[in-house]
């Protein structure tokens, strides 16, 4: 039987060390081939978003960073998250102003981001059919298409279940 993917594992109670591990070794690897420096900060906001599973606001990353001494002000919180969002080590999810890790760091993809409104947890999935329709159509249109991002709102299979 295959393990999970991440995307399966996302709305799935599971050992979250796995994702931690994983993710952080990913993003170091990546980091040290790209020439980035992952600082202290920066790894640490990465483990944040890792370990939570689910979006979370600037602050509540800058609550997490202030109680391991990184600081209490909000650039603290903004430059790393902006720094693992540029790279392609998080996401940021709009409707919701917050911030997810990225589960397939380091892999040219477009996803849609299956939200939770009750809990707030995220899924990153791959985003293949409607990219198509978007490429042509900005294709037409002449306009040079850059980024896809699809949000998608609705209830995890635990929040599905309790309502």
């Amino acid at each position: 039987m295959a393990l999970p993917t991440e995307t399966e594992r996302a709305f799935h109670a599971h050992d979250h060390s796995h994702c931690l591990h994983e993710g952080l070794a990913r993003a170091e690897e990546l980091a040290r081939a790209r020439g980035l420096r992952l600082t202290p900060v920066r790894r640490r906001t990465l483990e944040i978003l890792l370990r939570e599973h689910r979006a979370l606001g600037a602050y509540e990353v800058l609550e997490h960073l202030a109680a391991d001494g990184f600081g209490r002000q909000p650039p603290v919180a903004y430059r790393a998250l902006d720094f693992l969002v540029a790279n392609g080590f998080a996401h940021r999810i709009q409707r919701l102003n917050a911030f997810t890790a990225c589960a397939h760091p380091g892999e040219d993809h477009q996803a849609v981001f299956l939200i939770c409104r009750e809990c707030q947890s995220v899924a990153e999935a791959p985003l293949d059919g409607p990219r198509d329709a978007v490429e042509a159509a900005s294709d037409a249109l002449g306009f040079r298409l850059e980024r896809v991002s699809i949000e998608a709102l609705g209830l995890c299979p635990q929040c599905a279940q309790a309502a």
